[in-house]
């Protein structure tokens, strides 16, 4: 297979010299440990104390992570994107709610999200969390099938109806969903409610993507199952495969409650776990749908090969790769200048809403040292081609 991603011209072609500096300065800084925990609480109290800091985060993190503060904001980004052939997945990333008012608004977000792909010929999914149409306790008791309160039911007869209304908008309007993986306590009832929407929305077509963290040592067992029972019962299944983002809280949790973690050993496990993943959705793709969600250069480069092995083409639509905006546009840019399907998460909100995944995801940066490192040395070679000082 060739190597393609050492292409920084075509990696960062839709990046000006200011944007491409404020990249490097960006990663220079999530690089240091320290830096970023001072960053967010200094942050962090500016924006409760409400001193005028969001005309510098705009500037800086959130223009770089996220795409605008609202849909029609990020219309600009995803032209700039789709000129290279780079599709977009609009993520509403307002986090830390939990009432009925706010999962009811979400609802009416991601359906109004919908309705806006239907225009845009570069939105090619939408993408939301479970826990942001339920309380995260409830999922947890649901899937350890404990007896619900009466408020309870009716809470989780609320979650179901949400999650359904959403689906059904998406399946009338032909526009494919990511539902995200969340932390293993709640899973569970997720995978289950995402069962019940595949198997009644992905008889046709495939619609419905629920999210699988191969960091999760069972997580292999749970895809053969889940496709036992889809060929079972006549449908199809979408999967968007990633790593996972709860590592630390997971070992934390396991550590604390006296279980064993659901998390691989190590790195090595986790990339023999994804890659193993992978190989079985792929040996299955007349009934499995894969959307890789990776920052991994050799997982990239396996499932690459293993297409152009099984002669499926670079462009099929039951293949898609991913990644978040604002990281590796050396793997996003290139696989889209060689023809194959690929989408930026676009994450988007109000500046204060969207603090918390811009926080979770510059300490997540710094805990990935390798990911880190890698982004500033392919960002100071395009520096040198360009030759900025």
């Amino acid at each position: 297979m060739k190597r393609i991603f050492e292409d920084t011209a075509t990696a960062f072609s839709v990046k000006s010299d200011t944007a491409l500096e404020r990249a490097y300065f960006l990663f220079k800084l999530i690089s240091k440990e320290p830096l970023v925990k001072i960053g967010t609480a200094v942050t962090n109290f500016a924006l409760k104390a409400n001193l005028p800091v969001e005309r510098l985060i705009r500037a800086t993190v959130f223009d770089h992570f996220c795409g605008g503060v609202n849909e029609h904001d990020c219309e600009p980004v995803m032209d700039a994107m789709h000129e290279k052939n780079v599709f977009s997945v609009l993520d509403y990333s307002v986090e830390g709610k939990s009432n009925d008012a706010y999962f009811d608004q979400v609802q009416q977000k991601i359906e109004s999200l919908i309705t806006f792909a239907t225009t845009k010929k570069h939105i090619p999914f939408v993408v939301f969390k479970p826990t942001a149409l339920g309380r995260i306790s409830l999922y947890e008791k649901v899937g350890l099938s404990a007896i619900l309160s009466d408020q309870e039911k009716h809470d989780w007869s609320l979650v179901k109806a949400r999650f359904r209304s959403i689906c059904l908008a998406a399946s009338n309007n032909n526009i494919p969903l990511l539902i995200d993986g969340e932390e293993s306590w709640m899973q569970d009832a997720a995978d289950q409610l995402v069962c019940e929407m595949m198997q009644e929305f992905n008889k046709d077509k495939i619609l419905i993507y629920n999210t699988l963290q191969a960091y999760r040592w069972d997580r292999h067992n749970y895809i053969k199952g889940l496709y036992e029972y889809a060929t079972l019962h006549d449908f199809k299944i979408g999967i968007k495969i990633v790593r996972g983002a709860y590592m630390e809280k997971e070992r934390i949790r396991a550590a604390e409650k006296g279980y064993k973690s659901p998390i691989c050993e190590n790195k090595t496990a986790t990339d023999e776990n994804f890659n193993t993943i992978v190989s079985f959705m792929l040996s299955h793709i007349d009934r499995i749908a894969v959307f890789l969600g990776t920052h991994n250069e050799e997982s990239t480069y396996l499932l690459m090969d293993a297409m152009e092995k099984n002669g499926i083409p670079k462009n099929d639509s039951r293949i898609w790769f991913g990644q978040l905006y604002g990281m590796s546009d050396h793997i996003s840019y290139n696989l889209a200048a060689n023809n194959f399907n690929v989408s930026k998460y676009l994450p988007f909100g109000p500046v204060k809403d969207v603090m918390p995944y811009l926080m979770r995801r510059a300490e997540e940066n710094t805990s990935v040292a390798g990911q880190t490192n890698r982004e500033l040395d392919l960002l100071a070679a395009e520096r040198k081609r360009r030759k900025i000082q």
